[in-house]
């Protein structure tokens, strides 16, 4: 996969985060995932099409969406709930438009999709295309979170 197509993806990320939940993100080694279990407690999936056709997945550990939430709202949240769900569909597509822009300037044009979220222990996450799984892991003060990239061969 063409790392012109992750980076955006990292960049986005960090801003987002950095911006929204005013908390400090590090980026870890990106890697070939494998399987569809999600590494966390509640994923936001948004797909994407365009000069190629793909999948974003953005996964977060209960402990670090729950203070990334709390710190958006300016208030302790403690347990997954709807609004939690709201958030990490709205942090997706946050994400996603992001990547999208820095996507656009390398003449790369990307739409996207409405995303979805799935919450609970050991979900799948299924991407659509049958390409490499991209999986970025995040680190926060507050817990972890990975960001999966998946476009079609």
């Amino acid at each position: 996969m063409d790392v012109r197509l992750i980076n955006p993806f990292i960049n986005a990320t960090l801003c987002v985060l950095e911006t929204m939940a005013f908390i400090q993100v590090t980026a870890g080694k990106p890697y070939v995932k494998k399987d569809n279990r999600a590494v966390g407690d509640v994923t936001g999936v948004l797909g994407l099409t365009g000069v190629a056709n793909g999948t974003i997945a953005v996964t977060f550990e209960e402990k670090c969406i729950l203070t990334i939430v709390s710190n958006m709202f300016g208030e302790t949240m403690d347990v997954l709930n709807d609004e939690i769900s709201d958030a990490v569909g709205e942090l997706t597509n946050m994400i996603s438009g992001q990547a999208r822009r820095e996507l656009e300037q390398l003449g790369k044009v990307f739409r996207a999709a409405i995303p979805s979220v799935v919450t609970g222990r050991n979900h799948s996450i299924r991407h659509y295309s049958d390409g490499p799984k991209i999986a970025i892991p995040f680190n926060t003060d507050g817990g972890d979170f990975t960001i999966e990239v998946c476009f079609e061969r």
